[in-house]
């Protein structure tokens, strides 16, 4: 049990604050509560899964870049949709028992998280511990993983229903526009060599993206 709370608890203090802990406050702007938790709750079983089994060979498989760029181009695409104002579209599917928002939310948190600070703590856990030990990491990753995020969507829904309306949704697109360049400018910088030139594309898809939503907006007008 030791073994166990210590690891849970080191994976709750990693994930405190970060983007993934942020990403579920936005998503609580386009989501109901029961799709967040079951998206993000499988999405972190698989994670940690692969952490404590297959880590090391995924992470070896697949360029770290590709990874990057991949999350990115979710993030970029779900301020863009947040911005086209799909919350109430998203929200009539989930009333219907869709898996749209469930898969939409497991797809963009496990690539958000895959090879992130906490799934490389559990997979130096699981080096530590033994493959004897690999359930209880496993067990370990996903309850401090999940209470960590459990907080951010929390605090998106108490801010959703006290903050004015549209106000949610602005936060949202700001969260979901920062993380997809930050992590598109992560991702080409493990990708090109010269800094300059990953500012330089970071910047282009910056001001592409503000185009496309520009024009978004003036076509809904």
């Amino acid at each position: 049990m030791s073994l166990f709370l210590q690891i849970m608890l080191t994976v709750f203090v990693a994930e405190m604050g970060d983007k993934t802990q942020l990403m579920m406050i936005a998503m609580a702007a386009r989501y109901k509560l029961r799709d967040i938790f079951i998206g993000a709750g499988l999405a972190i079983l698989a994670l940690n899964a692969l952490a404590v089994g297959l880590g090391a060979l995924v992470s070896s498989v697949i360029p770290l870049w590709l990874i990057k760029l991949a999350a990115a181009l979710a993030f970029l695409y779900f301020a863009w949709s947040t911005l086209r104002g799909e919350d109430d579209e998203e929200e009539e599917t989930s009333n219907q028992g869709g898996k749209a928002p469930i898969l939409a939310v497991f797809g963009s948190f496990f690539l958000a998280e895959l090879g992130d600070k906490t799934q490389l703590t559990a997979i130096t856990f699981a080096a530590n511990a033994g493959a004897a030990h690999a359930l209880v990491v496993w067990g370990a990753c996903s309850v401090g993983l999940f209470a960590a995020d459990v907080l951010g969507v929390l605090l998106g829904y108490l801010l959703k229903s006290k903050a004015p309306e549209g106000l949610m949704n602005l936060l949202a697109f700001g969260l979901f526009t920062a993380f997809g360049l930050l992590t598109l400018r992560e991702g080409l910088g493990m990708l090109l060599s010269a800094s300059g030139t990953v500012w330089a594309v970071t910047l282009a898809a910056g001001v592409a993206f503000a185009v496309l939503c520009l024009f978004t907006k003036i076509r809904e007008n």
